[in-house]
Order: C-alpha cells, then sequence, then structure tokens
C-alpha cells in the first residue's frame, strides 16, 4: 500500500521527542532536569478557571459558531485595539485550536503549489513542515549573531523570487527571544508591500518582554501592510494556557472566510469550555502577566550570567519569550566518554547523559545552537546550569 509521500516528509517535534525522553527517564526515577519547556511552569490564574467551571455548570458544552464565539471575538477585538492600535471587526477574527492551528489555517488560505515562503533562521520548528504541508516551499535564509538574529533587507532581496508569496515573522522569537524594531519592522513592511506578498506574523509571545523593549505588530504600520498581514497570537503563553488550546488570527475578512471554510471541515470550532476561558484572560485581570514575567525576567538575567562565565558556549541575552538561544561551536571537535561533539545534536545526547534535557537547534535552522528555557523553577534552573557547567568543562 502506498501511503502519503507528503505525510512521510514530515518530521515529529523534536522539542516534543526530548520532553518525551526526559519524562520517561523521570519516570524510570532518574533526576532530570528538563529544559526543553515551551509552556509556562504557572498554574492558569483562578479566575480563568472559575469562567471555565462556570462555563460547564451553565452547560455551554455544545458547538459554537465555527470561527469562535461573538463574545470572544469581541474581547479579541478589543484586546487589539487597546493593546496595539489595530482596529478589526469580529469577522475579521478566527479562533482556533491553539496558535498551531491557526499557523496552518492561514498556510492552507494563501498557498498554493509551489509558493514560496521565505522564513528567517532560527525559526520555530514547525513552519516549514506547516508550509510543505499547504503544498508551499520553505525557503530558509540564514541569520546571524551579529543581527541578532533578525533578517536584513539585503537578505530578503536575495530570496525573492517570482513565487515568492509570503513571508514569517516571529517577534519575539521562538528560539532566539529578540524582537524586531519599529524600524526594522518598517524596512520588512517596505519590502512586503513593494513586493505585493503576504507577512504572517506570529505574536504570540507579545506580552513576556523585558528590560526597555517595546513590542510593535508590524499590522501598525500603515494600511497597505495591514492588509498583506495576517497575525497569529492566542493565550497559551500570555496566560500560562498551553493546554486550553485558544490561538486566533486576525487578517482581511477574505483570508479569515477562507480560514473559517477550511477550519469548518477540518475541527469544526474551538473547544467551548475554553472559550469562555479565553474570555476571562483577554478581559479580567491582567496582573497575572506581570507576576510571570517578573519571576521569568529574575531567571533570565541568572541564566544568561551564568551562561556567559561558560567557557565554549556564550548567548546573547534574549528581549522577549523564556529561552535562551545558545551557541555551542566552540565545544565541536572536543568529546565526552570517547564521542565526538560535532553538532548540537551530539550536544545534546551528551548532556542528556548527565541527566540534563537541552533542545538542540538543528530543526530550528541552526545546528550550532541548542534552546534551553527558563520557565522552569529556579532551584531546578541552578542544579540544571551547574550540571551543564560541569559537562562542558569535562570536554577534552
Amino acid at each position: 500500500m502506498i501511503l502519503s509521500n507528503k505525510a512521510k516528509q514530515i518530521k515529529p517535534s523534536s522539542t516534543l521527542a526530548i520532553t518525551a525522553k526526559a519524562n520517561q527517564m523521570r519516570s524510570e526515577g532518574i533526576d532530570v532536569i528538563g529544559f526543553g519547556a515551551g509552556e509556562p511552569d504557572f498554574d492558569t490564574p483562578n479566575h480563568i478557571k472559575e469562567a471555565a467551571i462556570t462555563a460547564i455548570n451553565a452547560g455551554f458544552t455544545k458547538y459554537t459558531p465555527v470561527a469562535g464565539t461573538v463574545e470572544l471575538k469581541t474581547a479579541i477585538c478589543k484586546k487589539f485595539k487597546e493593546d496595539n492600535g489595530l482596529e478589526y471587526k469580529p469577522n475579521q477574527i478566527v479562533v482556533s485550536n491553539g496558535a498551531k492551528h491557526s499557523l496552518t489555517n492561514a498556510f492552507m488560505a494563501i498557498l498554493n503549489k509551489g509558493d514560496e515562503v521565505i522564513i528567517p533562521a532560527p525559526f520555530w520548528l514547525s513552519y516549514p513542515d506547516m508550509v510543505a504541508l499547504a503544498d508551499g516551499v520553505p525557503v530558509i535564509i540564514k541569520t546571524t549573531k551579529e543581527t541578532n538574529y533578525k533578517v536584513t533587507k539585503e537578505q530578503l532581496q536575495k530570496a525573492l523570487t517570482s513565487k515568492t508569496k509570503a513571508l514569517i515573522l516571529n517577534s519575539p522569537s521562538n528560539p532566539t527571544g529578540m524582537l524586531y524594531t519599529k524600524d526594522e519592522l518598517q524596512m520588512i513592511a517596505d519590502f512586503a508591500i513593494e513586493n505585493d506578498i503576504l507577512v504572517v506574523s506570529d505574536e504570540i509571545y507579545e506580552k513576556l518582554i523585558y528590560d526597555d523593549a517595546q513590542h510593535f505588530s508590524i499590522a501598525q504600520l500603515g494600511e497597505e501592510i495591514s492588509k498583506r498581514t495576517i497575525v497569529i497570537n492566542g493565550v497559551s503563553k500570555s496566560y500560562a494556557m498551553t493546554g486550553w488550546r485558544i490561538g486566533y488570527t486576525a487578517s482581511t475578512e477574505e483570508i479569515a472566510k477562507l480560514m473559517s471554510n477550511i477550519q469548518s471541515h477540518a475541527a469544526s470550532n474551538p473547544n467551548s469550555i475554553a472559550q469562555k476561558a479565553a474570555v476571562a484572560a483577554i478581559v479580567g485581570p491582567q496582573q497575572c502577566i506581570g507576576e510571570m514575567r517578573t519571576e521569568f525576567d529574575k531567571r533570565r538575567k541568572y541564566m544568561v550570567e551564568r551562561i556567559n562565565a561558560i567557557p565554549n558556549i556564550s548567548c546573547i541575552t534574549p528581549k522577549g519569550a523564556f529561552y535562551l538561544f545558545i551557541d555551542i561551536s566552540s565545544t565541536f571537535g572536543k568529546s565526552y566518554n570517547g564521542k565526538v561533539i560535532n553538532a548540537a545534536s551530539d550536544f545534546a545526547a551528551g548532556i542528556l547523559e548527565e541527566q540534563v534535557a537541552v533542545i538542540p537547534c538543528e530543526d530550528f535552522g541552526f545546528d550550532t545552537h541548542i534552546r534551553i528555557s527558563y520557565a522552569i523553577s529556579q532551584e531546578n534552573i541552578q542544579k540544571g546550569l551547574d550540571r551543564l557547567e560541569k559537562f562542558v568543562k569535562s570536554l577534552s
């Protein structure tokens, strides 16, 4: 029997695989420190959980409109107006089963076979596979540490072809924690307008930013770029609601209708109870975000200082999200237990033997880096970094 060639080309998520391996080791009684977390280690705030309990008790357990309830879409429009200065109507909002689902819908709605999508590396590892599933062609641009892992105008021009349909923008970034300034976004907006291409702007880490950094949505930079932009967001990271699976898009009415039509056949509506919880998150008290961000910031500063004091590895200070993107290339050619490190996956395999799980970034477009998360407790961060330092210093 011949199965789908497209499906055979899709690789499983390495971040989920590393997390699963760490969890398996823990179940066997092994004390593993897992730095792979892509979710806050905080509980969902009580007022959000209470909204879900109330919805269950009220019997709000039936189908909702495919693209989300009017209540939730209205709340999202209010959020865009207050947080980003963006005007959207409810029929421009599509609520899905997590931001990953929102991204999948977006690529399915805009791509035809052979359309190219520019993806700056390092990138969140699911982007290329999402594009490929929608019959698009990922075009990878490898950024550099010197530009804080952000794409340049020259790189965009070089990647442009007659088949270019869209560009993916992720700010703040997973895995680097970098975010684009307003001037940098303006450069990208001018490029998109000049060449009539779309921008898929993943802003899921929007509220988790630090120091003097400020988040801007590229859609804020005028009507011409706004109508070419599909904004991706959700409640997962900002409100510690990863398991609730609520993401959303804002786009033109035409694109929103296409995404809604696709979703109607693929998944019907997003979870009814989770939608009620998302309303409470978006319109309710926001101090939970500040509390979480303050704790993340403490961990971030501690980890950056520790990492940059360890020989042969280094990182730049992230401005958002909850990851450190660590350059380990100076460990290449060194060995542990007779095994030579030639790539990030070798490093990750070696340190896992020392009971620390990190994410090798080959699947993020950088085989010279690993990603570690500070969405774990301070106690585990200290213990894990002690082991990491011991491992690196033991390499010969």
